[in-house]
C-alpha cells in the first residue's frame, strides 16, 4: 500500500499535544524558558483534562440505560439524563475532538460503490430508528487487488478514512435474526470505532450487514454447474429419465403399454436419484463453501480494523477531544508569544496553517475561532481593535493556576 495522500484539509491535527509542544520549541524562540513553557501546556492539559470529566459523567448517564455491555444494574433518578439526548452528547463531544460528520449522501455514495475486498454487501437500514457516522482524517491510498482468479493484480485508488465512529440505535419493534450478533436487540443502542475503512466499504460496518453474490460469483457457481448438470442428465440419470417418463405417461394415460419394472430397472433409479442427489450436495456446498470464504474475508477485515466498542468508545472520543482542545490553545497561544506585535485572527490563522504546511509537511484548517475563544475563557490574551496578543507565560501560569485552586474551593451555603 502506497503512503496516504489527504484528499482535503481537515481540522484534525495529526500529532501528539507533547509533540506539538516539542515542536514550537524546537524553533528556538523560547530557548531560555523551554521549562516553563512545558509546564504551562501541562497544567493546560491538566485543566482540560479535568473540565472532561463532566462531559465523561454524562455520558455514562446518558448511556447507561441502552449500555448493552453493561455488567451494572441501572437504577433510574433524578441524575440520569434522558437516552435520547446521548446522541447530542456524543455529537458535541466529536464536534471537540474534531470529527466531520458523513452525510447522508456521502454514505449513499459509498455503498454504491465497488467494494475494495471484493464482497458485495447489503444492509437493511429499516432495522434502524437511527443511525450517525462520523469520520476524521480522509486520505487517497493505492492498493495492489488480486484480478483473473489471483493471476494477474491492478492498482486500485480509493478513499479512506483513518477513523470512522458508527452510532446506531434499533427500531423497537426490530426482530433479530439467528446469525446476527446478540447485542441487536430491540431499542438498543450500538456504538463502534473503526480505523482505515475505505470509503466503498463503510456498509461492512454495520451489524446486520448481509453478504449478496455477485454476478461474476453466481457465474463461478452456475455455470460449472450447468455444464455438470447437463453431464449428469445425460450419463447417469438418462435411464432413470426414460423409466419415469414412461411411468408417468402410463399413469396420465398418454400411452397404454405396460412398462416392466424390474430389480433392474428398480437399481436404474435408485442409482440415478442418489447421482441427482449427490450432484445437488455438491452444488450446495460450493455454494456455502465460496459464502464462507466472504464471510471470513469480511470477518478478518473487521478484526483487524475495529478498535473500539459501546462505552468504551466515548472513552476515547474524550481523549481524542481533550488532545484537540490542548493542541488548538496552545498553538494559538505560541504564536502570539512569539509574534513581535499584536495579530488579527486572520493573520495568526494563516501564521499556524503556513507553519504545520512548510514545515511539517500537514495541511490543516485550523479552526482560528475556537481557539481563540479558548484562550479568551482561560484569560491568556489580550484584545485591541480586533487584534490578540499573548499575556506573558509568568501570567498565564498565575491565571492557570488559579483556576485549578479554584476547582477544589468547596461550594459555598448558598450553591448548595
Amino acid at each position: 500500500m502506497s503512503d496516504p495522500t489527504p484528499a482535503s484539509r481537515f481540522r484534525f491535527i495529526p500529532f501528539r499535544k507533547q509533540d506539538v509542544v516539542e515542536m514550537c520549541l524546537r524553533e528556538g524562540r523560547l530557548s531560555d524558558q523551554t521549562d516553563t513553557f512545558r509546564h504551562l501546556n501541562h497544567l493546560l492539559a491538566s485543566i482540560y483534562h479535568f473540565e472532561f470529566q463532566h462531559t465523561i459523567e454524562a455520558l455514562k448517564s446518558s448511556y447507561a440505560a441502552v449500555d448493552p455491555d453493561t455488567d451494572t444494574r441501572f437504577i433510574a433518578s433524578a441524575e440520569s439524563a434522558d437516552p435520547a439526548e446521548f446522541a447530542t452528547l456524543l455529537g458535541q463531544l466529536l464536534e471537540k475532538a474534531n470529527y466531520e460528520r458523513i452525510s447522508e449522501s456521502d454514505l449513499n455514495t459509498a455503498l454504491t460503490e465497488a467494494s475494495l475486498f471484493k464482497i458485495r454487501l447489503h444492509v437493511d437500514f429499516t432495522d434502524f430508528a437511527e443511525v450517525l457516522l462520523f469520520c476524521r482524517g480522509e486520505s487517497v491510498r493505492q492498493e495492489a487487488v488480486p484480478t483473473w482468479f489471483g493471476l494477474r493484480s491492478k492498482t486500485i485508488t480509493f478513499t479512506n478514512y483513518e477513523r470512522v465512529v458508527v452510532y446506531i440505535r434499533f427500531r423497537p419493534d426490530y426482530t433479530r435474526t439467528e446469525d446476527q450478533l446478540h447485542s441487536c436487540k430491540p431499542g438498543s443502542t450500538l456504538l463502534k470505532l473503526f480505523q482505515n475503512v475505505p470509503k466503498a466499504d463503510l456498509e461492512m460496518l454495520f451489524p446486520n450487514t448481509r453478504i449478496r453474490m455477485r454476478l461474476i460469483d453466481k457465474l463461478v457457481i452456475g455455470v460449472p454447474a450447468v455444464i455438470g448438470g447437463g453431464i449428469v442428465l445425460t450419463t447417469k440419470l438418462g435411464a432413470s429419465l426414460i423409466l419415469l417418463g414412461s411411468l408417468f405417461g402410463l399413469w396420465l394415460g398418454l400411452r397404454t403399454e405396460e412398462v416392466e419394472f424390474n430389480q433392474t430397472a428398480m437399481i436404474a433409479l435408485l442409482a440415478g436419484l442418489v447421482a441427482l442427489g449427490s450432484f445437488l450436495w455438491k452444488q450446495f456446498d460450493a455454494f456455502k463453501n465460496r459464502k464462507l470464504r466472504f464471510m471470513q474475508t469480511l470477518t478478518r477485515n473487521l478484526y483487524f480494523k475495529n478498535l473500539d466498542n459501546n462505552a468504551g468508545v466515548f472513552h476515547r472520543l474524550i481523549n481524542d477531544a481533550e488532545e484537540e482542545e490542548c493542541k488548538e490553545a496552545m498553538l494559538a497561544y505560541y504564536f502570539l508569544l512569539v509574534s513581535d506585535r499584536p495579530l488579527t485572527r486572520t493573520e495568526l490563522d494563516e501564521r499556524i496553517e503556513s507553519w504545520l504546511a512548510t514545515k511539517w509537511n500537514c495541511e490543516v484548517d485550523f479552526e482560528i475561532d475556537d481557539a481563540i475563544a479558548k484562550l479568551e475563557e482561560l484569560g491568556l490574551t489580550r484584545e485591541s481593535n480586533a487584534q490578540f496578543s499573548a499575556v506573558s507565560m509568568q501570567s498565564a501560569l498565575e491565571k492557570l493556576n488559579r483556576r485549578w485552586d479554584d476547582y477544589f474551593v468547596p461550594p459555598s451555603p448558598n450553591e448548595v
